[in-house]
Formats: structure tokens, sequence, C-alpha cells
């Protein structure tokens, strides 16, 4: 459940839009359309810039033909197709890269995907100039990694690691101890993948001579089975007699973790180096890293605790070791350090971090002595772009002019600030690769995204690239977004919330209300950006829809954020009740008709809010929900509660199974069996306290799917069940 795990029904998006829809204007919202995204944004699919910095790449449809067209950063028009679907007789393009040089393309043409991030998958290499096509091995890979010189390609397969020489097609395996749930070479375990956001863990040296590695020892690590069964949407042959049983590695709360070890292959040589982290084996090493211009590895060491950070410097041959640099929090350090850090030339550092007690970049230079904060304010940065060496500027985004937006940012080296979006709501930005340009998203909440090619220079709008103008105008046919964001004061806090009214709305009435949310670490629902779907819908059945973003929530600083620590779930909810005694004040609030809706940490919320609002809340729909924290991850779990050794109180008060008798209002709740992330465990715990105290529940469980539910008709009859849920309940239809 990392910090995106709200939105984790929108992480497949990407893999249901293929090619852009052209909508017609409808006097009515279907249901059917909304779950099946039909209003969402057309975006651009995989963009990519080209290493000739001049350049971009997506995929688009031409007729039933998918085609890499090439486009032109300077004004936005089509150059060239480099190639499509039907020339290389493949199926489709899953994800594709250049080599650093730019004249191969490494294509994956079919794709299984494995958790949230990870996939195998079954590569070509077509070489651009001669248009010769080589494949990537015969079987299903993991992980392409071009070397710098583009000459090699280092992939992951069955826990171990290999290199393809492109100058004689031959493959070495440079490692064999790999074995299901024991050893892994070169990749993330499954805690890692999730909560790191580390997926595959080898990365070439600048010279393209070594390839360092991360070994996972995962042998200590307790399992877990789910049960498959034949089902539909896949259809498991193997299991139409008996259930199947997936046994994979998952460390709870308090459990033990997958031993790390670092490693260094010569291809030269031949030889493999152990690299010294240390003799505290119970760390983490969420990454690894070469430096740009030097052959030396740095390595990224933290605590099991997750609040302090050190950058260890190691040589390639002797696989020794010196302290860089490092951090040390109170509380805990962010995930966001992980992916929003560079090393420059000559060995500076940026890198993210909240010790001025908000997220800015913080400048080192080669012996690790900071040299300024870059980016200095009461703000947090909320993503790092990259820096452009030849102009000596960093780019950035942050939520600089209020928590409910985003803009785009270049600050030189010197510390002088320029904004380079124009529009307010949410930007975000694709630069090239020579940082000329970028290509910026834009939206607002009456917005739908708007893809732009920008001067990096000053932000200057070159071309439009997609506008979605077809979908901004069906939504306003349909009765428009009636979207209020408002600020309420709460237990001392003054807090971001949005009402999303019906189009038809008569505060001389009263409405039943839905309170949708998350409220987990660090994330933010209360933005101004587009979000059209089935809270629109709901709205124009006649509720009105509320969200607040409580204490813990993100974009606004480490104080704000980090109150949580060490009792999940108890302010978020005094929050929520708070807001639902405001709404009950309104004038227009049926306020004996309100519900609440929730997925993953949301559904743990729904859970507390229902066993702690005494009568204040008719109905709630918790989807995914965890119910104690002894049965979550560690990582996660963690970082923001401790072990539970040293945090038994925090455990015990935040756990809903513990507070299941004191439940009041109708519930739902809805889980996958196959859930390999909130496990089915945290809702069969929390029934079986509702059934000995004799509490009713109504229940929805769907065989074979993960925490995300969807797969054939899955997510329409899904979210079937909530709207009728509601209706039932809060409309009385």
């Amino acid at each position: 459940m990392n910090t995106k795990n709200f939105k984790i029904f929108m992480v497949f998006i990407s893999f249901l839009f293929i090619y852009n829809l052209n909508i017609k204007a409808q006097d009515s919202l279907s249901l059917k359309d909304v779950v099946a995204y039909r209003y969402y944004p057309n975006y651009p699919i995989a963009l990519k810039p080209m290493p000739q910095g001049e350049y971009f790449t997506l995929l688009k449809y031409t007729g039933d033909d998918l085609k890499l067209i090439k486009y032109s950063f300077k004004n936005g028009k089509i150059i060239d197709t480099i190639l499509s679907v039907r020339d290389l007789n493949i199926p489709y393009i899953y994800e594709y890269s250049y080599s650093p040089q730019g004249d191969k393309v490494l294509i994956c043409k079919a794709k299984k995907r494995i958790y949230r991030r990870s996939y195998k998958g079954k590569y070509i290499l077509l070489d651009l100039k001669t248009k010769k096509i080589t494949p990537i091995d015969t079987t299903w890979i993991e992980g392409p990694l071009f070397s710098p010189n583009g000459k090699k390609i280092a992939y992951f397969k069955d826990n171990n690691l290999y290199i393809l020489d492109l100058t004689n097609n031959k493959t070495t395996q440079i490692t064999k101890d790999g074995e299901k749930n024991k050893i892994i070479n070169g990749k993330a375990d499954w805690v890692y993948e999730e909560e790191l956001e580390l997926t595959y863990a080898y990365d070439w040296s600048y010279d393209s001579k070594y390839l360092a590695y991360l070994k996972l020892d995962e042998s200590k690590v307790k399992e877990y089975n789910l049960i498959f069964y034949a089902g539909d949407h896949p259809h498991y042959s193997q299991y139409e007699i008996y259930p199947g049983l997936y046994t994979y590695k998952y460390p709870k709360a308090g459990e033990d973790n997958s031993i790390p070890s670092v490693h260094i292959y010569n291809t030269l040589t031949n030889n493999t180096i152990t690299v010294n982290i240390g003799k505290n084996t119970d760390i983490y090493i969420p990454r690894i890293k070469w430096l740009p211009d030097e052959n030396t590895l740095a390595v990224f060491k933290m605590n099991r605790r997750q609040n302090k950070l050190e950058i260890l410097f190691a040589d390639p041959d002797k696989g020794k070791t010196k302290l860089y640099w490092k951090e040390k929090e109170d509380k805990y350090i962010d995930e966001f350090v992980f992916n929003n850090f560079e090393f420059l030339p000559n060995g500076y550092l940026v890198i993210a971090t909240e010790l001025s007690g908000f997220t800015h970049l913080e400048l080192y230079d080669k012996q690790g002595k900071k040299l300024r904060d870059l980016t200095p304010g009461k703000y947090d940065i909320t993503k790092y772009y990259g820096y452009d060496k030849r102009n000596r500027i960093f780019y950035f985004q942050a939520a600089k002019e209020s928590p409910l937006r985003r803009e785009i940012y270049a600050v030189k080296f010197d510390g002088e600030l320029k904004k380079l979006s124009q529009q307010k709501g949410t930007n975000n930005a694709t630069f090239s690769s020579d940082f000329k340009y970028f290509i910026n998203s834009f939206s607002n909440s009456t917005t739908p995204t708007i893809y732009t090619v920008n001067s990096a220079k000053d932000g200057k709008i070159i071309s439009v690239l997609i506008d979605n103008s077809d979908i901004k105008k069906t939504v306003e046919n349909l009765g428009g977004i009636h979207k209020e964001f408002i600020k309420v004061p709460i237990n001392g806090t003054e807090l971001n919330a949005y009402i999303l009214y019906p189009p038809n709305f008569d505060k001389t009435k009263k409405y039943p209300v839905i309170i949708t949310g998350y409220n987990g670490p660090g994330i933010q629902m209360v933005l101004d950006s587009w979000n059209f779907g089935w809270e629109d819908y709901m709205a124009r059945q006649g509720f009105i829809i509320a969200n607040v973003d409580t204490r813990g929530t993100g974009a606004r600083g480490e104080k704000f954020k980090k109150c949580t620590y060490l009792e999940l779930g108890i302010k978020e909810t005094q929050d929520v009740l708070g807001f639902i005694d405001y709404l009950r004040r309104q004038s227009f609030v049926d306020k004996d008709n309100i519900g609440v809706w929730g997925w993953s940490y949301g559904g743990f919320m729904v859970l507390n809010i229902l066993t702690t609002a005494q009568g204040k809340v008719k109905c709630g729909v918790a989807v995914a929900p965890v119910t104690d924290w002894h049965y979550y991850d560690n990582i996660y779990t963690e970082r923001y509660m401790r072990k539970p050794s040293e945090n038994p109180d925090g455990y015990e008060k935040t756990s809903v199974v513990k507070r299941a008798e004191n439940l009041q209002g109708d519930l739902l709740i809805c889980i996958g069996l196959a859930d390999d992330n909130v496990h089915p465990q945290n809702t069969f715990e929390f029934i079986e306290k509702l059934i000995q105290a004799n509490i009713p529940f109504r229940i929805y469980t769907f065989p074979n799917r993960n925490h995300s539910i969807y797969g054939g008709n899955t997510r329409y009859f899904l979210y079937t069940q909530f709207t009728n849920f509601f209706k039932e309940k809060l409309l009385h239809r």
C-alpha cells in the first residue's frame, strides 16, 4: 500500500486506453461508460524523449496499425514513422526503449504482469539503421537494460541475471544461485517493489565495464498463500477441479525481512565481488547507482526503522566503501527521496530531503558537504525532473502556490527561481533529453488534461499536442462539473476539502452525502485536477459527494504529514468526523443520510468511522481494507508505526478488529480473494468479530482478483454494488 494506493484502480488505465476515443454528446451519464473510463482524457501513449534532444516519440494508431511516431519538440509536428506493428509482424508494442545512442529500439511484444510494477515480457531489438531484428532470449524475461555504450543488454530471468553481448549475440549467465522464494539476483522482492518503488535492482557503470546488482536472500521470510480458482477473465484450466495455491514471501510487521547484499560483476574478467555494506543485515538497500563520470558505485543504505539513510561510495574492484552522505530524521524518511535524487558530473549530488521541515532539493559537493538549499521556502517540492548541465539549471514540480495545485519550476545553480507553467491547476512535465523543451500536461477540476509542447527557457507554449476539447464539451452537455473547494477549521487545523454538487443543485433542498477519501500518509485527494468518474455519476443520482484531506496528508510540510506517526487512523478519523459535523450543519445536507466510501487505506478509514461515529454515519462501503496493522507488510507499517514490539499500544488502539463490536450503520465490504497486497485475512478477521457480536453486514468476494479488483465484467459489477447500496441506504430506493 505505498502512498499512491487509493488510486490503485487508476494504475491500469494506461493499459485500457490504447487508442484515442471519439465521444459523442449524450443526455445521460451511464455507469457502464464511467467504469470503462469513457471520460478519461486522451493522452500521448508511451511518450518518450529520444536520446537526440530535439525529438520525442509516441505510439499512435493509424487504422488498425499501431505505429511509433517521431515528433519534433521545436514545432510539435510529425517528422517520421519509425516502425509499426504490421511491419514488424508482432501482435502489439507494450513497451519500448532506446539505446543510449538512439540507433536501436528495444520492443516488448508480449507481456505478463506480476505485481504492481513488475512484469515478464518477450522482447525484440530493432536496429534502426539496418532494420535487423534480434530476439532478446527466446523466453520470458524481465527488465532489459542497455549498457551506456549500447553494446550489451542486461536482463533478469528465473531469479538470475544475464548479459547479452550485441556484438556477437552471445549470452552470459552471471548469477546461478537464484531460486524462487529463496534467492533473488537483481530484482526486488514483493515488499521492496511495493513500498520502496524498486523493481529491477541493477545498474551499469558509465564505461559499461561493470554491472552492479542487489541480491536478496528471502529464505527466512515467512510465506503467504493465495488460492486461485478456474474463474474467467482470465481462465485457469489447471484449476477446474482443484483450486491452485500461489505461495510467495510476504514480511508482515515485525517479521523477518530479506537479507540484502550488493555485488559487482566485471565483464572483462567475469569476476564478481561483494560490496562491504556492514555487518548488520536487518537493513534496506533501496537504491544502487553508478556515478555518471567515474567508476564509483553509490549504495543507499537505510536502517530497519527507516529514519536513517546513508549513501556509501564503493570501489568496484575491491568492494571497499566509505560514507559519503547521511540523513537522520526523528520519525521517518519518506520513500519520495529514492526517486528524487541525481548524481551530477564531478561527484555533486542533488537530493530531496525534509530536513528544513518541508520537502526541498539540497545540493552537496564531491565530499558530501552541503552547498546550499536549492528550493528554500515553506512549501513542498513534489517531483524532481533533472539537471541541465549545459545551463546549470534544475527542474522540478512543487505545490508552492497552494497544496491543491502543482506548478513547474526552474532553479539555477546559483538559486534564481523561475516558474514555467502558466495555468492554475495541476501541471506535470516530461523534458527533452537536452532540457530545451518539455511536454506539459495540465488539468484542473473543470478542464480535461491538455498536453502542450513548451520551451524550457520560459515555459512558452510551442504547440498543442492533445487538448481533449471533445471530452470537455461532452461533460458540459452532461451538466458540467460543480465542485467547490473549501477550507474547514477542524480540531484546531484548517483543512482542505471539496464538495461536489449535483448539476441541478438546489440549496433549498436536502441531499444525502457520500464522503469519499483515502487519508493515508502523504496522499492528497483534494486536488485541483480533472477526475470525472463515479463520483460525478453519483452526483447525478442525487447525492452530494464530499472529501477532506485530513492531518497526515501531503503537500503541507513535514509536521502536518508526520503528526499521525505511531497511531495511523486516529487523527485522520477525528478529522473526518469533524468534517461530518461541519456537513451536518449545512442547510442543504440531509444529516440522517450520510455514507462513507474508501479503498485500501480508505477502506480502513471507513471501518474506523463506522466504529467511532456514534450514529452520525448511516452506512459505508469498505473496499480491500486494512483492519489491523499486524497483518500488513513491514516496510510500510513500520515506517509509520515502528515494530509491534516497539509500539504495542499504537497497534492496539489503531486496530478496527478490536473495535468491531462497536460498529454502527450498514456495512458493505468488497475484497479480491487474490489480493497480494492487503490480504483477505484483514477482512476475514474483522467479519469474524462481527459474526460473534451478531452484527449483520454484506460482503462481496471476487475470486482470482487482486487489490484492484478488475477483469472482464468485474469492475462494472463492483461499482454497481456500490451504487445500489448507497441508493438503497441513503435514497431509500
